[in-house]
This record gives C-alpha cells, structure tokens and sequence, in this order.
C-alpha cells in the first residue's frame, strides 16, 4: 500500500499493471487519508467486473468489512495494452470526477456540459488537474458519506492537501478547463458541502475547524489583473449581531456564498527618468448567492428574499518590493460634499401685561439638506501603498451601514430603504442584490513612479482584501442584524517592458 501521505493518486492509476498482470488479484487500492495508525482509512480501489471486461474505481472506507462510499462509471480497458489505462481513458475518469462533483449542487444554474469537458485540455491539462479534481471529490465524499470515526482526521488530511502551493496552482487551471459557468457550479457543490459540515458542528457545539472555506485565485496578463474568490457565509468571521434570530431566518442566511471578482486595469509607460504605473479600476462585483434551491429556502428557512448584502469593501495594492518605488498618487480628492442652506427668520411683536416691559420675540430657524449617495468611494495612501474603500452609508441618517444596527424607528416606519430592497428603484444594489463598481464612477487612477532600475523585469505586487456583508431585515418581520467580514490575499505579476 501507497504512503498515506500526499499520495499522487495520478501517477498511482499510470503505474496500474494491466489485467493481466493482477494474478489472483480482483483489485488493488491505495490510501487517500488515514485517520490514525490502528484506525481505518479512506481509500481509492480499482476492481475487476467479473461480469464484463471493464474495470471500476471506488472511494471505500477500510474497515474490517469495507464500505464503499462512491464508484466510477465502468471502463472499458485495452488488453493489448503496456498499462490498465491510457491517457485518453484517464482523461475520461477525469470528466467522471468532475460530473459527480457538479452533480452535488442542489441549487444548478448550469447543467454540466460533457462536449465542454471532453476536450483536448482536459487530456493536456492532465497532470495538474486530476488530483485537484479527485481530491475535492473526495472532501465531498468525506462530508457526505465517510462514517464519523473516519470524518474528522480525513477532512483534515484532504484540506491540507487541497490547500498546497501545487494543488493551489492546480484548481486554478481546472477552474480555466471548466470555463466561468462551471467553475461557478463547482464552487457552489463545494461551499454547500462545507455549509453542511460547519452546520453540523455548530449544533453540536464541538470545536470548529473549516475545512478550506475560502478559495481565490489571480490571474496577471498585459494590461490586466484579476482576483476571483468564492466563501460560503457561514464560514466568514462575525463581526456584530444583534438580538436572537429564529432558526428559520438563520437557515436561510447561512446557506449562501459570497462571490467575487476583481478586475485592475493598469499601464506601464517608460519616461526618461522613471517609469509609470497607472492602475485603474475596471471592474468589481460582488454577489450573495443561495446554495440551496427555492423550495428548501422556502419550506426550512424563510425563503429566497432574507440574505446579507455587501456594505464595505477594503483593497489594498502595493508592490511587494517598496525600495524602488519613487512616489505614488491617488486621483480621487476627499469629500468636500455641497450643502444647500435654508434660513427662516420671523419676528413677533407683543403688548404684554401692563406694567411690563414691551417684549420683542425673534425667532429664526436653520435647515440644512445635502445630497448624499448610498456607496461612498475614498482613496488614499499608506507609505506605498494605495488603499481604496468603498461604503455603504444608510440615506435615513448617514452612518455607515457595516458598523451599526438598523435605526429602531426605520424597523417600523413603512419604507425604510432595507425593505424590499432588491425590487425598489432607489435600491443601492442590482436585482440579485449584488454591487457592481465599473470604471465609470470608480475608474478613478493610482499611478506609481518606479526607478528605472525595474525595466526588463517582472514585479511581485500584492493584493490584500476585505470585504464586509451585513444583513438587515428585508421582507421579513425581526429586529436581527448582524455583519461578517472575509479577508484574502494574492500575489500579482507586472512585467516592464525594456526600454
């Protein structure tokens, strides 16, 4: 048996003799995870169909009598072949793999696509993506169906395996082999099974672990850098609530993932003494989406329309190596709001009582109204490093909307702007209730002067990221409230180009 640490379950399944060569054996297996040295493991066997010439993979857990917890489609080997499988055929499991994971989402946007699958990068893409893709079929196996004296160590194992620097740079090229709407289906099966799991926990009030509940991944091209990243709700840090909440309202807010991409534009002009960096804002967008389907949301929670929002995201750029930074420069001023002022004077005269003074009564009354929009928008600088907020500020008394609690008297007001707010024409987010921040409002610059010293090179630059969602009641009638905040961060490349 292989060691049950990191086992490259690819190159196990290449070395595989052929049928031939197995003797009296009617399978064979290799350890996914263990949990302890006289404790059962999680395993990966390949078995003979005594009922046809073809061949099955299957995840079991090795106990004195094995269960089995899931199983490939059969396939067909080549007897004439030096190995049980070809490229070609591992390919295919690789697509088997992918399908079951899809099939784990119960709210499905997209179906998955086979012809989108069964493409030459699936087989190119081979060597980094089957392992990423058999290891997170694998956690969902473990959640799902691993009994719970093998659960715990297993899911430990398959996070810290997951969660390597090569499995990392692995599900980043799965993730390009799947294109945006799968990946999209992916993450959700995913994160549900991780809602699950951390659900299950919590009820019962043992120490919580997650099993890898944030993912991101960048992407740096000429021109472009872009940051994805996926977390389910009910793994961000809570910041503040308020009041209990009744278990239906919080089925409904947990079973959801926060989505997100962020797009930077940016240009690198060579001047005669320096050389320009101008980043622009091109796109941000950030979504709650459910995890489950609208009748589950309907019949265990509160339905579809009670969900956290954003109300502040917080990004931080800088290059990594700062010694060659020369200066930096934000475009944006600070708020210098217009105020319009209205002042009404009145005077009143009166004979008051005989022998008393004539009384003069002035009165003047001031009233001050300014415009003020939901999401405001701020730049500024720290040593070299550009940092750039965006907040949502409450129309009825102009706080910010992530540290505070909705006003007692809003909750019984008829309109207050958090009600019916995904559907009302002044709502400060789109019809799913997302945000979108695109460079015509918030295209604002930040250019950097580097020394001359960088041409010809690439540069290390560092995203840092915190995005806020708060929930406030929508159609629902309660006084709960609560905010959670996610942090992330990735590394980008910028090449200069030589002069």
């Amino acid at each position: 048996m292989a060691s049950c640490c990191y086992p490259d379950i690819l190159a196990w399944i290449q070395n595989l003799p052929p049928i031939t060569q197995w003797r009296e054996k009617n399978s064979m297996s290799i350890c996914i995870c263990s949990s302890g040295s006289f404790q059962p493991s999680l395993n990966l066997s390949v078995a003979k169909n005594l009922q046809s010439a073809t061949i099955f993979f299957s995840i079991t857990a090795d106990f004195s009598l094995p269960i089995s917890l899931w199983s490939s489609k059969p396939i067909k080997t080549n007897p004439k072949s030096s190995k049980l499988l070809d490229d070609g055929t591992i390919s295919s499991l690789s697509v088997n793999l992918i399908e079951d994971v899809l099939g784990y989402a119960s709210n499905k946007s997209c179906s998955s696509s086979t012809k989108v699958l069964r493409t030459d990068s699936v087989l190119s893409q081979l060597k980094d993506t089957f392992n990423a893709a058999f290891l997170t079929l694998s956690l969902l196996i473990c959640i799902y169906e691993a009994p719970a004296d093998l659960r715990s160590e297993c899911l430990a194992s398959l996070k810290n395996q997951l969660t390597n620097r090569r499995l990392r740079g692995a599900s980043k090229s799965l993730m390009k082999i799947m294109g945006s709407n799968l990946e999209e289906q992916w993450m959700r099966s995913i994160n549900l099974a991780i809602t699950n799991w951390i659900a299950e926990r919590q009820a019962s009030h043992q120490t919580l672990k997650t099993p890898s509940p944030l993912f991101s991944y960048s992407f740096s091209t000429t021109g472009l850098w872009k940051v994805q990243l996926y977390c389910p709700v009910i793994a961000m840090d809570v910041e503040s609530s308020s009041n209990p909440a009744h278990e239906r309202l919080l089925f409904s807010l947990k079973y959801h993932q926060l989505e997100c991409v962020i797009q930077f534009n940016y240009k690198v002009i060579v001047q005669e003494n320096w050389v320009d960096v101008i980043v622009n804002t091109d796109n941000i967008r950030c979504d709650v989406v459910r995890l489950l389907n609208e009748t589950l949301m309907t019949e265990q929670g509160v339905g579809t329309d009670e969900k956290h929002f954003p109300s502040r995201i917080s990004l931080y750029l800088a290059p990594i190596l700062q010694t060659n930074i020369i200066s930096v420069s934000v475009s944006k001023s600070s708020e210098n709001p217009a105020r319009e002022i209205e002042m009404e004077k009145g005077i009143e005269t009166s004979f008051d009582p005989p022998n008393s003074f004539l009384g003069l009564k002035v009165s003047a009354g001031e009233t001050v109204s300014m415009s003020l929009k939901p999401w405001k928008f701020e730049q500024s600088v720290y040593g070299s490093s550009a940092i750039m907020n965006w907040f949502l500020h409450d129309n009825m008394d102009g706080r910010e909307v992530f540290s505070s609690k909705p006003p007692r008297m809003a909750l019984i007001t008829p309109k207050p702007w958090f009600k019916n707010r995904y559907s009302s024409s002044y709502r400060p987010f789109t019809r799913q209730g997302g945000v979108i921040f695109a460079g015509d409002e918030y295209g604002k610059s930040v250019q950097w002067k580097v020394d001359k010293s960088t041409i010809g090179k690439t540069m290390e630059w560092e995203i840092k990221g915190w995005i806020w969602l708060t929930y406030w009641p929508n159609k629902y009638r309660t006084a709960y409230s609560e905010t959670r905040r996610l942090q992330f961060e990735e590394i980008l490349q910028l090449s200069v180009p030589p002069a």
